[in-house]
């Protein structure tokens, strides 16, 4: 296989293991962008979001960027 073979089968690897990510953390009750971003740059994350157990009740909120910003003065 040559080197571009390898770029491409990583990059359809990396956009599949993101898409199942984001499915699979909405469904557990997870951050998806986090999530999505992380099973992206390194595919094997998703083994750990399987293994990871479903959060009950609502999914956790994450604060607004005025909300972040709000702290650092």
């Amino acid at each position: 296989m040559t080197a571009l073979t390898w770029i491409v089968v990583w990059g359809v690897t990396a956009m599949l293991a993101a898409a199942i990510a984001g499915g699979l953390a909405g469904y557990k009750n997870r951050d998806y962008s986090f999530w999505m971003g992380w099973c992206f740059l390194l595919p094997p994350l998703l083994i750990v979001l399987i293994l990871l157990p479903h959060i009950e009740g609502q999914r956790p909120k994450r604060p607004s960027l005025d909300e972040e910003d709000k702290h650092w003065y």
